[in-house]
């Protein structure tokens, strides 16, 4: 074979598997979902509900997130609010103490292991029916619990996650690139919840029967490894639009891109312990789904390398090739050039696609780079603008 035709087959397979991830299966999701749709029976229902909002260093958000919390159109007594503190060292426990009177209760870690391990605890001395796990920084419309509590009637259901919407409130090009990205993810997380199951939740909302709830490992991405812990008892896991919950996007790069970085991370380690998973043949629809959105999704820096070198090898005897090549350059261009407006407080809403575009992939290999040398991400810090929140 000479370098023109493996160049060309490497092109091609970066191409076609940048296609499958991106577009291919979103469209074979969708076709699925549409064609032979999973209907959840749902119908009122009214358990005792056990809300745990997971805190470390949550001062500035803590206070907002309770009141928020004790606003939401449910019995009051038949909703259990449990902060989890995972030793946080600023006024957090202070501030959960203080809403002790309206029936608010601390639990404090012995020692700080970590957002899922505090989670895990929580759980232990819980006694509602459902668990409904929350972010401090996350805001829930006041019928959230209305709207997702009806899916536990259905008895095939183990989990339910909300619709997260983010607020831009500084109209940064990294918050308009996740606003963008998290419509897409919702997108696919809706006609996977209507084919079968969801492969993962967002972490700001998501509910479990408390039966079908199994402690997870400490390093876990809680929300993603519930959906798989949840589908390995024969169960699975919805989407319910109608709950939604808002939080404020990052404003700045480096604290996006420290964040994506620690859950691919964790994600990669999920994705490992539980393998077996990933066989179509043993988790049928399930498997395809996370080999699909997960594994494809983290190997895309890959099909990117294989066609920026392939389509620069190419480019010197083919003008298709040869634009190809200066379609990706232009790309990173716009990338580098949006990252270095930012610097000096310029922004520009036509580059922020390309600029997270290349900060999610970015992130995928540097996690990558991090599980392997064995950093482990249990334990989490807070990524917080200055200015205080306000209950919405």
């Amino acid at each position: 074979m000479t370098i023109t035709s493996i160049s060309e087959f490497f092109f091609w397979l970066g191409a076609a598997s940048l296609f499958y991830t991106y577009i291919g299966y979103p469209l074979l999701i969708a076709a699925i979902s549409t064609l032979k749709p999973r209907k959840v029976q749902r119908a009122k229902y009214e358990p005792l509900v056990t809300l745990i909002i997971t805190a470390y260093n949550e001062e500035r958000d803590l206070a907002a997130k309770l009141e928020n919390t004790l606003a939401l159109d449910y019995p009051r007594q038949l909703l259990e609010i449990i902060v989890a503190s995972d030793c946080s060292t600023d006024r957090t426990d202070e501030i959960a103490r203080e809403f002790g009177g309206r029936g608010v209760r601390l639990q404090r870690q012995p020692q700080r292991l970590g957002k899922t391990a505090a989670q895990n605890a929580a759980v232990e001395q819980s006694h509602g029916e459902v668990i409904v796990f929350s972010d401090a920084t996350s805001l829930y419309a006041r019928d959230a619990l209305r709207a997702i509590l009806p899916n536990f009637n259905d008895a095939t259901v183990g989990c339910v996650g909300g619709r997260l919407i983010y607020v831009d409130p500084g109209s940064s090009e990294v918050a308009r690139g996740a606003k963008s990205y998290w419509g897409y993810e919702t997108f696919i997380k809706q006609h996977e919840s209507r084919a079968g199951s969801l492969i993962g939740s967002s972490g700001c909302l998501y509910a479990v029967r408390r039966s079908a709830y199994v402690p997870l490992d400490h390093d876990a991405c809680s929300d993603f490894l519930i959906a798989t812990r949840i589908r390995e008892q024969g169960l699975r896991t919805v989407f319910e639009p109608q709950a939604v919950c808002t939080e404020e996007t990052n404003q700045r790069r480096s604290n996006e891109l420290k964040m994506r970085v620690r859950v691919i991370a964790q994600t990669y380690t999920d994705l490992w312990r539980h393998r077996r998973m990933l066989n179509p043949l043993r988790s049928g629809l399930f498997g395809w789904q996370l080999l699909s959105h997960k594994v494809a999704r983290y190997l895309v820096p890959l099909f990117l390398v294989m066609l920026l070198v392939s389509s620069a090898l190419l480019a010197p005897g083919t003008i298709v090739y040869r634009v190809m090549f200066l379609v990706q350059a232009a790309m990173y261009a716009a990338a580098v050039i949006a990252w270095l407006l930012e610097s000096v407080g310029v922004r520009t809403r036509l580059l922020a696609l390309p600029q997270y575009f290349v900060l999610a992939n970015l992130a995928a290999v540097m996690a990558a780079y991090q599980v392997l040398r064995g950093r482990n991400y249990a334990r989490w810090e807070p990524i917080r603008e200055a200015a205080p929140r306000k209950v919405a």
